[in-house]
């Protein structure tokens, strides 16, 4: 019992650490000249905070659709990874039960069911963390954008919200040189990139840095 209660409360706080994040991103999206509902709409649908920080991102610097969307896709491609590993742990059930675990195995999700010592513990984790990070980050995407449409962005500095958030959420990668090598390669990149191409296409080119980062 002891056990259940440690992962089920392990998987409540990271979700709602994550919410802080939501309201970021709410409030970015805002300031960036999305609506309260467009936002909510992109985290509810979408959710994955990488790709939606990157997308939104890329259309505040003026960069087009094809340019935004390309660089999100690129992010939330590492979810199909997630799924294969994820499959071996969660039974095939029904298909709606599926379509929710396709939507909530992410980052965190996947993390915490990896870090279990048996499928049981594996599955409870996944679903605890998976279905409350859903919960939080929807709830923090409604809360920053309200909160964001009510102020004026350039008083308050929302539209830091964006790099603060890459940021923190790149900060616990750097502790290995792998991880390094591939944020200062991509950043090397996009710096290079920027002067001669389009808003978004240097970043769809910094991925190219992700290499450096896969061990041989």
């Amino acid at each position: 019992m002891n056990e259940q209660r440690s992962v089920v409360s392990a998987g409540l706080v990271l979700a709602a650490a994550v919410g802080v994040f939501g309201i970021a991103f709410g409030a970015g999206a805002v300031s960036a000249g999305a609506s309260v509902w467009q936002a909510c709409v992109m985290s509810l649908a979408v959710f994955t905070g990488a790709s939606q920080f990157s997308a939104i991102s890329v259309i505040a610097a003026g960069g087009g659709t094809v340019a935004a969307l390309g660089g999100a896709t690129l992010l939330a491609a590492r979810n199909g990874v997630y799924a294969l590993a994820m499959s071996r742990v969660l039974p095939r059930g029904r298909l709606a039960t599926r379509l929710i675990a396709a939507q909530v195995t992410i980052d965190e999700s996947t993390a915490m069911a990896s870090a279990a010592r048996d499928n049981t513990e594996a599955r409870r984790a996944f679903w605890v963390t998976g279905l409350g990070v859903y919960v939080f980050w929807n709830l923090g995407t409604l809360v920053g954008a309200v909160a964001g449409s009510a102020v004026d962005p350039a008083v308050f500095g929302l539209d830091a919200a964006f790099p603060s958030g890459f940021v923190a959420m790149l900060a616990p990668l750097m502790d290995q040189p792998a991880h390094r090598a591939a944020a200062i390669g991509g950043a090397v990149i996009c710096l290079v990139a920027t002067p001669v191409l389009p808003v978004g296409l240097p970043i769809l080119c910094a991925a190219a840095a992700v290499m450096l980062g896969v061990r041989r």
